[in-house]
């Protein structure tokens, strides 16, 4: 039987800019920019798709044209969207992103404003749904009270993607509030590990989450691999090797998806990295977010 997955958070349209040579600063550079459709919680789910898990997305889409778009695009990729809902009045989420000529991240904007109504109230109406699942990931564009509620009522392994800096500190304040602060997985880059714990490396930021409650905590470090560590064991995997970098966008999210994938095959940790990295390498490779043929490198 499949494995079912709720994934909860943010489901954008993406536009991508990648710039033909450097950056310059207040003025107009050549380039391409390519439309997409992602979201961190809408690429991880189109992830596990992918890799033939049964994915059920709990988003909101706005009551506009790309909202539209969007969910005609989830379900034509087999995701469940029932549990998702139209935020009447509000934008649908918006990703852009500009990328280097080496197709690295310069800065990127991320409009979410539609996820305000996953609130706890909205999750509650849904929890019988979520807890039949057999793993539950939610990203941090949600609220720092939803999570909190996932924390506190989700009765599955729960798994978090800390999205940004900002995002991340959503997790932390939710740990510490929760009455009794637990989490299975949560996946962080250095940046964001350093900035929500005031560590000083990726090491030490890994060791306080622990101490906080997180069960598992993958730092991902680009060029360098991903750092993972849990209350027992600590294991630094080297990125895989790749030709070319296209673009930086959904790696991330992709690794988490990996993660999720392995999982389900009875992997245990830190093994699952090891799929983690596979994946983020495919998506790498990838003009979009999600890389359509992420199959041919994990199953």
């Amino acid at each position: 039987m499949q494995n079912v997955i709720s994934v909860i958070g943010g489901a954008n349209v993406d536009l991508s800019a990648t710039l033909f040579d450097s950056f310059i600063a207040a003025d107009s550079n050549p380039g391409k920019v390519d439309i997409g459709y992602g979201g961190v919680a809408r690429n991880i789910a189109h992830n596990l798709s992918l890799l033939g898990c049964r994915v059920q997305l709990l988003t909101a889409f706005g009551s506009d044209l790309f909202g539209n778009l969007l969910h005609d695009h989830c379900k034509q990729q087999g995701i469940d969207v029932h549990l998702s809902t139209v935020a009447e009045g509000l934008r649908t989420g918006t990703y852009l992103c500009i990328n280097n000529h080496g197709g690295e991240m310069i800065a990127a904007v991320a409009d979410t404003e539609a996820v305000s109504v996953i609130t706890p109230e909205w999750l509650e109406k849904r929890a019988g749904e979520i807890n039949q699942s057999d793993f539950v990931v939610a990203d941090t564009n949600i609220s720092e009270a939803a999570i909190r509620y996932l924390m506190e009522n989700v009765t599955v392994p729960l798994l978090i993607d800390g999205v940004s800096t900002t995002k991340s500190h959503r997790v932390m304040n939710a740990l510490a509030k929760c009455k009794l602060p637990y989490l299975h997985t949560l996946k962080l880059n250095q940046k964001e590990a350093i900035a929500v714990t005031g560590e000083t490396n990726y090491a030490l930021a890994a060791q306080r989450l622990i101490d906080l409650g997180v069960a598992h905590v993958y730092v991902t470090l680009g060029s360098e691999g991903v750092y993972c560590r849990s209350a027992a064991e600590e294991w630094l995997y080297p990125a895989l090797p790749i030709a070319e970098v296209v673009n930086t966008t959904g790696a991330g999210d992709a690794f988490l998806a990996g993660v999720v994938y392995a999982l389900t095959k009875g992997l245990a940790f830190p093994q699952t990295a090891q799929y983690g990295l596979m994946a983020a390498r495919a998506t790498l490779m990838s003009v979009k977010a999600v890389n359509t043929e992420i199959g041919n490198a994990l199953l």
